[in-house]
């Protein structure tokens, strides 16, 4: 009798990890180019949350009987949870590792947006929010100085291009999914269709991101004060978070309270309605990875200046009385503020040479900051004066950007710093 070679199972488990490689080199390929899709996917997840509620702020509003202002709570609680929370992470990041933060905070973003369908009150649905955001620096911050470090001899842009496109398509479609799943299952069940994505997507980057190679951590506090404190005098850099304080600032106000406008008369829509009009981030996935190469040839500042321009001219369209030019002026207006948050994100990473994942977390903070700011000062003027009151507070945010990159952006790098 023949005996069973005691080798096989080994064999076997051989077997199952080459073809498990072969999947992943599949999906990843080898270089650049291939790398893009799991960058993607990131961005995607990352932003599936963060404005999710927007779609069904009517909705909320009924079920609880709040006015705009404090529906609109349950956006800038999320931004402002994001934004205290950035420079800590960028530390954390520092000195722990990219893949084991980001992978964390993905599981982590599931747990309260599960928990979500059984708020009972607007201040319990607005503290679940808040939870939400503390776990998304995890994400955006460490995967910006990830892209910074593992691409840094080439091809920064073009990757910070393809992340925003992700964040873009997350955010259009966390906004999509959530008007329709609302529209049939309410927007309590809305949330549990996220929570189940949300896992989904945690399990697919945990398999699939490949580890740092070119990471060296910093356990030292001090240097990281040290560091810090000369982050906070690089000129650049502070334009570059004021910069993004007033892009978020535009994109919270903007598509926070034009739900409110579009739902009352003359427009009426429902929350199916307002789902579909958030088709028009998709211009911004196709228009944003396609701008990478004319940011390079372009230079940071005309680019951001430009796509400022761009996002203000679309909004002040939004002002005529008519379904069709309010939804073509929000396509112009969203798309030049996904061109402003990619000038933005590549500028920093040229400029900033030590403590990449610390200066993100720090542009991040400024950036969210607006974003919760806008969604409170846009509120107060929506009450106080309408859709044009929001509008008018929006573009002076928008001009205030354009001011700070003019004068600051102008001057030499080395005199930035």
């Amino acid at each position: 009798m023949l005996r069973q070679p005691l080798f096989r199972p080994k064999r076997k488990s051989r077997i199952l990890n080459m073809s498990a490689n072969k999947m992943r080199l599949f999906l990843l390929g080898n270089g650049i180019q291939a790398s893009r899709p799991i960058v993607w996917i990131i961005g995607f997840f990352a932003f599936l949350n963060v404005y999710s509620i927007q779609a069904v702020l009517p909705m909320v509003m009924d079920d609880f009987h709040a006015s705009p202002l404090e529906a609109g709570l349950t956006v800038g609680a999320t931004v402002l949870a994001v934004g205290l929370v950035s420079p800590f992470m960028g530390m954390l990041s520092d000195a722990i590792g990219r893949k084991v933060i980001l992978c964390t905070s993905m599981f982590a973003l599931t747990v309260p947006t599960a928990l979500i369908p059984m708020a009972d009150s607007l201040s319990s649905l607005i503290v679940l929010r808040f939870l939400q955001g503390l776990a998304v620096p995890g994400i955006v911050v460490v995967l910006i100085a990830y892209i910074s470090e593992e691409f840094r001899t080439g091809g920064v842009a073009r990757m910070t291009t393809t992340y925003v496109g992700g964040t873009v398509m997350g955010g259009f479609c966390g906004r999509f999914i959530t008007g329709h799943a609302g529209d049939l299952l309410g927007w309590r069940g809305a949330f549990v269709t996220l929570a189940i994505m949300n896992l989904l997507g945690a399990l697919l980057v945990l398999w699939l991101l490949p580890p740092s190679r070119h990471f060296v951590p910093n356990r030292n506090i001090g240097a990281g004060m040290s560091t810090l404190w000369r982050h906070l005098h690089h000129k650049r850099l502070m334009a570059a978070c004021a910069v993004g304080f007033c892009v978020l600032f535009s994109l919270v106000g903007t598509f926070t309270y034009v739900n409110l406008y579009l739902a009352a008369a003359p427009f009426h829509l429902s929350t199916a309605g307002l789902a579909n009009v958030f088709t028009v981030y998709l211009v911004g996935v196709l228009v944003t990875p396609l701008a990478g190469r004319y940011i390079d040839r372009l230079g940071f500042m005309k680019s951001l200046l430009g796509a400022l321009a761009i996002s203000a001219a679309g909004l002040l369209v939004t002002l005529v009385p008519s379904l069709f030019v309010v939804v073509v002026g929000l396509a112009v207006c969203s798309t030049g503020v996904f061109l402003c948050q990619s000038a933005t994100i590549g500028a920093i990473a040229k400029s900033v040479t030590e403590g990449r994942s610390l200066a993100t977390g720090i542009y991040y903070m400024s950036y969210y900051a607006g974003g919760a700011v806008g969604a409170w000062v846009a509120g107060m003027a929506y009450e106080g004066w309408g859709w044009s009151g929001s509008v008018l507070t929006i573009a002076l945010a928008q001009t205030l950007a354009a001011a700070i990159v003019a004068v600051v952006w102008r001057q030499p790098a080395n005199s930035a710093s």
